[in-house]
């Protein structure tokens, strides 16, 4: 790393370099286990800004324990390869990182020729913990003497001793492969919306023989977010559903039914609340969030480090995954009923069939399509993971460009000689191209009724959709795709109070939720041997 340049500190000389102190540093003390001599170093020290600045980083017993399990040893290796460490915001986060990247870059934890980094979603991001990391190093002359800092390209070198390496890398910048990392603490992954810097840091650690990536970030707000898949993976570890000691979570979040506006729920999700996390403050918010609906979800999020999306959601997806039971395995020769939201030619498809049973319960099953041209891109730019959809059966990628309406014709052909199909609801978007497809595939009997995506037929659909998941009628079976379009639907609300599935508002498809919903009213309106009259859109 060169240190020439914007922002360059001057290069010292040598003598000057190697610090000589008469006492040992207080890490260098003997009889210091591992763990004791990170937390030697954070206590040396100093916190830069905020209420507490000026006097030395006192680690907290709920920091202590995490840094317990993240350095103990077992022998003379450390089995832990990756750390999540989830909170919300203001709870000293950047001045533990700061802190613990400086430890492996000049303190007890750093190797000959290490490679620190401190990745982020972008630029300003990640220039947070550098700053920090800065401003601590030129109230330390123990390390100002050895560190050469080069603001501008925000990277850092150890001079005086180990010859490691910093940089600050943020999503937005190409290069990341070819690194060997020795430590990585990425800033605020719930932010992110792919995983890509994750993985190409994750996977280049492993020219190193102690490596370790930190994550320390509040909640992503949905499932699919890559810090998302992170705490649920944690989770299943110390459930001990997954036997995996490389992997430590430590999770602080408020529990699902807990009353978001009880100072002991605040308690519970902020560990440094009362301390240097302002009671008054999350009081303040908190107060906002109960006169203003729309900030309550961002209250959940950011104070309570709760998965909650800051777009209102048509359901909670809580209420959502407790029908997540598979569906029944004996639905052959079974009534059913049957919706298909055709998309546009590029778009994704849905076809969703429900079965009721005598015990009131209802299985939903359903099937998505896309173009197969293109599908990594169409992922991309959708943020979800449409060719692990495709490998896992949950998604049928159809040869070109377009949708072919065949594919999805087939299919209910299929579904027709399987089951006993009363009728299929549709929108009327392309619906004449998928009916000469049906024709082809000699299915001439089945009942076709126009379901309108307006407020007149959508209200009376989202109102059994809501009412089902409510009263846990339902089973889904947890298909990913479905589940994706739940947490994406956003309902909207006309003068005269009727609600709609609006995609318009939707940050991602909700084209599984429209034709749940359409299959569900079709149900209801039409019992197995009525006859059923198709009703008129009133979009």
């Amino acid at each position: 790393m060169g240190l020439r340049g914007p922002g360059a500190k001057p290069i010292k000389k040598a003598e000057k370099r190697a610090v000589e102190t008469a006492e040992a540093l207080p890490w260098e003390m003997e009889g210091l286990s591992r763990v004791d001599r990170v937390v030697a170093f954070l206590e040396f020290l100093p916190v830069t800004s905020g209420a507490l600045a000026g006097e030395r980083f006192a680690v907290r017993p709920w920091q202590r324990e995490f840094l317990e399990t993240v350095y103990a040893v077992e022998g003379d290796r450390r089995p832990v390869r990756t750390a999540v460490l989830s909170m919300p915001r203001k709870n000293g986060k950047t001045g533990l990182a700061a802190g613990l990247a400086l430890c492996h870059l000049a303190g007890p934890e750093a190797e000959a020729r290490g490679q620190v980094y401190s990745a982020a979603n972008d630029r300003a991001q990640a220039a947070l913990i550098y700053n920090e990391m800065a401003a601590i190093i030129e109230q330390v002359p123990f390390l100002d003497d050895r560190i050469s800092l080069r603001r501008h390209a925000k990277e850092m070198e150890d001079l005086g001793g180990t010859g490691s390496v910093y940089a600050a890398l943020s999503a937005d910048v190409p290069g990341k492969h070819g690194l060997s990392p020795s430590f990585v603490v990425y800033d605020e992954l719930g932010q992110a919306t792919k995983r890509d810097l994750f993985d190409a840091l994750d996977t280049a650690m492993g020219a190193r023989a102690d490596p370790l990536m930190l994550v320390i970030s509040t909640q992503a707000p949905d499932d699919l977010a890559p810090m998302s898949e992170l705490i649920d993976y944690g989770l299943r570890v110390t459930a001990g559903e997954i036997d995996d000691r490389s992997f430590h979570l430590t999770h602080y979040a408020a529990p699902e039914d807990a009353d978001p506006w009880s100072p002991e729920t605040w308690a519970i999700a902020n560990p440094a609340l009362g301390d240097f996390r302002s009671l008054e403050d999350v009081a303040r918010q908190a107060a906002q969030a109960q006169r203003m609906p729309s900030k309550q979800a961002a209250f959940e999020n950011l104070i309570l480090n709760k998965r909650v999306a800051a777009e209102t959601r048509f359901l909670p997806l809580s209420e959502w995954k407790a029908c997540g039971a598979p569906v029944r395995p004996d639905l052959d020769g079974k009534t059913c009923w049957l919706a298909l939201d055709m998309a546009a030619t590029r778009d994704l498809t849905a076809l969703v069939a429900v079965f009721p049973h005598d015990d009131g319960s209802i299985d939903a099953v359903s099937w998505f399509y896309l173009p197969g041209d293109g599908l990594a891109d169409r992922g991309e730019r959708d943020r979800v993971p449409y060719t692990v959809w495709r490998d896992q059966g949950a998604l049928t990628a159809t040869p070109g460009a377009a949708t072919d309406p065949r594919f999805i014709a087939a299919t209910v052909a299929q579904l027709c000689s399987r089951f006993k199909v009363q009728a299929l609801a549709y929108d009327r978007w392309r619906i004449e191209t998928f009916k000469m497809a049906l024709a082809d595939e000699g299915v001439a009997d089945l009942d076709m009724v126009e379901h309108g995506q307006g407020y007149r037929d959508m209200a009376p659909a989202v109102d059994v959709l809501e009412r089902v998941v409510a009263e846990r009628k339902l089973r889904h079976g947890n298909n990913p795709i479905l589940t994706w379009c739940i947490s994406n639907a956003v309902v909207t609300t006309d003068p005269a109070g009727n609600r709609k599935l609006d995609k318009s508002r939707a940050t991602g498809r909700i084209d599984g939720a429209v034709a749940l919903a359409m299959a569900l009213h079709a149900m209801e309106l039409r019992p197995e041997a009525e006859a059923w009259e198709p009703w008129v859109d009133a979009a």
